[in-house]
């Protein structure tokens, strides 16, 4: 059995035909764990911010004598600008 078996397929491209902005996340994650880091990135681009986005997180639950709640804001406005920058790129434009 390989990790791809227990991937989640992307609901939204099953039942709209059309990628989210989260599609290949899993994918890029299995791709880092194999090594295999720039194929990561070129399938998700934001693929290291959201890892750095979720040690934040976790060291936020861990720490909680300090305040990460800025820290945590700015790393979810960069992935969100990555996601949807990255997503048009490959998808092309849908409003033109």
């Amino acid at each position: 059995m390989a990790a791809e078996d227990y991937m989640v397929s992307c609901l939204n491209k099953k039942l709209f035909g059309i990628e989210c902005f989260g599609c290949g996340a899993q994918r890029a994650l299995l791709l880092l764990l194999e090594g295999k880091f720039e194929e990561a990135f070129h399938l998700f681009p934001a693929v290291y911010t959201l890892l750095l986005f979720l040690v934040v997180i976790i060291v936020n639950l861990v720490d909680r004598k300090r305040n990460y709640t800025s820290s945590l804001i700015i790393l979810a406005v960069i992935n969100v600008v990555i996601m949807v920058v990255s997503y048009f790129i490959r998808n092309g434009n849908p409003f033109l």
